[in-house]
């Protein structure tokens, strides 16, 4: 499959771009990591902590994508377009959180403490490359 694959599907638009989403979905993805560290992971918040650090790499591939003119529908989507952009390597990282979080939140699955702070350790990682990477002019 291909990110074209998903815009023929209806699961991605084309669109103008949109500078003030893009800025505005930083800015609250700033935040919510702000927030997100100053909670403690146990046992029985790991597998809401994972979902929402998710939320906040979803948040920064919703920026860029708004910045080049695209709203996208589909989480699965989100990996194709990172594979799009030569950014494999992240792809197949955002894919398999995307697995964790949909295994969390559909199935009820529980995620270790442990795995967990692997996990927010390299969303974070992720998060500052991709920030890095694409809005290092972003005042």
């Amino acid at each position: 499959m291909r990110f074209e694959d998903f815009i023929k599907r209806g699961l991605v638009r084309r669109g103008s771009q949109d500078f003030n989403l893009a800025k505005s979905l930083i800015k609250t993805a700033e935040s919510d990591l702000k927030f997100l560290s100053k909670l403690k992971i146990d046992k029985n918040s790991s597998r809401k902590i994972m979902s929402n650090y998710y939320d906040v790499l979803r948040s920064i591939l919703e920026a860029i994508s708004a910045w080049e003119g695209y709203k996208i529908y589909s989480h699965e989507a989100f990996a194709y377009f990172l594979k799009e952009k030569g950014e494999e390597n992240l792809s197949l990282k955002f894919d398999r959180f995307r697995q964790v979080r949909n295994k969390i939140n559909y199935y009820g699955e529980d995620i270790s403490v442990e795995e967990t702070e692997a996990n927010i350790l390299e969303i974070k990682n992720m998060v500052q490359e991709l920030k890095k990477k694409y809005f290092k002019n972003l005042k």
